[in-house]
């Protein structure tokens, strides 16, 4: 089953891709099961940001704070985390294969317009198909 996107979410993340080029663009993925209705832009903390992504850890802090706050009223939860390759593919890198939990997060990847969904799982990233919904 695809996972579902809004349109809002992929114009959100190619166009913060666009604007963070040549550095990658980063932040965190949010909804319920296999929908993801919004995106966290978060700065890329990492000390060499043309090639590579960290998070800022206080928005991932913040992110998860408040999934936790609303999830007893059906609030977004963080699904998964977004980043860019500005002259990679929208796949994901070996670099990529070596930060990944292996959690079940959802990952999504910019690059050259195009955007990409992966699944972190213990035995690598797999592959998603998604459908563009409305918000």
């Amino acid at each position: 089953m695809p996972v579902e996107v809004t349109r809002e979410v992929v114009e959100a993340l190619l166009l913060a891709a666009a604007r963070a080029h040549p550095c990658e663009a980063c932040g965190v993925l949010l909804g319920e099961d296999d929908r993801v209705t919004s995106f966290a832009p978060a700065r890329n903390v990492h000390p060499l940001p043309q090639t590579h992504f960290e998070i800022d850890p206080q928005a991932l802090i913040d992110a998860h704070r408040a999934a936790r706050a609303s999830r007893s009223s059906g609030g977004p939860q963080v699904l998964g985390y977004f980043h860019s390759h500005p002259r990679g593919r929208a796949a994901p890198s070996p670099e990529d294969a070596r930060m990944a939990a292996g959690d079940g997060a959802i990952w999504a990847i910019a690059a050259a317009g195009e955007l990409t969904l992966w699944r972190s799982e213990a035995s690598g990233f797999s592959p998603l198909s998604y459908c563009l919904v409305n918000g």
